[in-house]
């Protein structure tokens, strides 16, 4: 009985590896997982960019104006309201960087799309190409 028992907790074992093994190993995960990893790959070098160059560059020196620097404004006992508002200026900053290059990307997706439609034949071009050397084929054994 023993015996038996063990070969059922080997086989549901076994069973159970080769199923997370299918699992972790499906296009879809693998896929997801390397997004997951370009994506926080990309999302530093934006960070980098809002953080040192456009902050430093552009957006403080204008909001500086007021001549103190307006990330460590503080409200009432310890709101940090300068704080929050350069986590929505950086927010708004890399929103738009990601939109401009999802929206290039795109554009170039869409040329490659549109070069591949018209290098290649539809079937129905295929077929009636095919259909047209066969008959002039036919016609000229025929005579």
């Amino acid at each position: 009985m023993a015996n038996g028992s063990g070969r059922r907790i080997r086989a549901r074992t076994t069973s159970f590896w080769q199923d997370f093994k299918a699992f972790a190993l499906k296009g879809n995960v693998i896929d997801l997982a390397i997004a997951v990893i370009i994506g926080g790959a990309f999302g530093a070098v934006i960070s980098s960019l809002v953080e040192d160059i456009i902050m430093p560059a552009i957006v403080n020196p204008l909001l500086a104006e007021a001549g103190t620097d307006w990330r460590e404004a503080v409200i009432g006992p310890g709101i940090r309201l300068g704080s929050f508002m350069g986590t929505i200026v950086d927010f708004v900053i890399i929103a738009l960087v990601l939109f401009f290059v999802i929206r290039t990307f795109e554009r170039l997706k869409r040329k490659e799309e549109v070069a591949a439609a018209v290098a290649e034949p539809s079937i129905e071009e295929k077929l009636n190409d095919t259909l047209t050397r066969l008959t002039n084929y036919l016609e000229s054994r025929g005579q």
